[in-house]
């Protein structure tokens, strides 16, 4: 049986060795998948007993997406881009590192939310880690307009730099901005400008997991605008309720999640799980939560 496993600090919320074990009935695969708790300063010697005991690969949770990265000899190019990786498959030739967020994202945004991202305006708020896994794969989407608002200024503009050549090639205006200028902006949407507001908001910041309240002011949205956070669970259900009260469709992390894994399930096993399904037990799970 071909052994699998998720590795991070903590680990033991995670529920990938529940969606990857529906994925493996799903497809007749003879695998298994668990959790790996490695130390803060253990995530190398963690991945590499695991791999000598016969691992096959291994999903990364934060915070060693970076450090997976630096462990493979190969990346894919939305991996190489982003510079973290989220799964790892050991191969003979050497271990090889894919980063499949940005296009989990995608595909719960436009198959399971029915929201189309081309000719899209779109602000990502965070440019930590998980924004680094997702600017690429939106841009590649064919989003019109692409504005990455953090904290740090100097932390969005590093990461804008690295993904102009990116939004040139699909035709993406990409900026950044301080979250300190939101207000700003939103004064200018308020008066008509900027295009009546942005189409899709995705939070890639940590705030609903640290109760840092709304990620954003409001009235930067266009009714009926998708407002997605990364998050999911009872965590999301503040920034949820903010999304209804700009009069947006709010929408936690969970689809995003189990489609990453459908992604790493076919850079393992070369096949492409049905998500439907999986994704409609969890939600029942987890709106039940309290």
């Amino acid at each position: 049986m071909d052994r699998y496993a998720v590795v991070g600090h903590p680990v033991e919320h995670s529920r990938s060795p529940h969606i990857h074990h529906l994925f493996a009935l799903q497809t007749g695969q003879d695998m298994d998948y668990g959790r790996l708790l490695a130390p803060l300063d253990g995530f190398a010697a963690t991945v590499r007993e695991f791999a000598a005991a016969g691992g096959r690969g291994c999903n990364v949770t934060m915070p060693f997406k970076h450090e997976a990265w630096t462990l493979a000899r190969r990346h894919t190019p939305r991996a190489r881009r982003a510079g973290a990786a989220n799964t790892l498959r050991f191969d003979a030739e050497g271990w090889w590192a894919d980063n499949t967020d940005g296009v989990g994202l995608v595909r719960d945004i436009t198959l399971h939310a029915a929201v189309p991202l081309a000719g899209a305006r779109l602000l990502l708020v965070g440019a930590g880690g998980a924004a680094a896994g997702v600017l690429g794969p939106l841009l590649e989407a064919g989003v019109a307009e692409l504005l990455l608002a953090n904290r740090t200024l100097a932390r969005a503009e590093a990461l804008v730099a690295s993904h102009a050549d990116l939004a040139r090639d699909h035709g993406v205006r990409l900026s950044c901005v301080a979250l300190a200028e939101l207000p700003e902006l939103r004064q200018r949407v308020a008066a008509g400008g900027e295009g009546g507001g942005f189409d899709v908001l995705v939070n890639s910041s940590p705030t609903s997991l640290t109760a840092g309240g709304p990620p954003v002011p409001a009235g930067l949205l266009r009714p009926g605008a998708l407002a997605l956070d990364m998050v999911y669970g009872p965590a999301a259900r503040p920034f949820l309720a903010w999304a209804r009260a700009q009069g947006a469709v709010g929408r936690d992390g969970l689809g995003m999640l189990v489609e990453q894994a459908a992604e790493s399930f076919l850079d393992w096993r070369g096949l492409r799980p049905e998500t439907a399904a999986v994704l409609a037990g969890l939600r029942a799970e987890v709106d039940r939560l309290p």
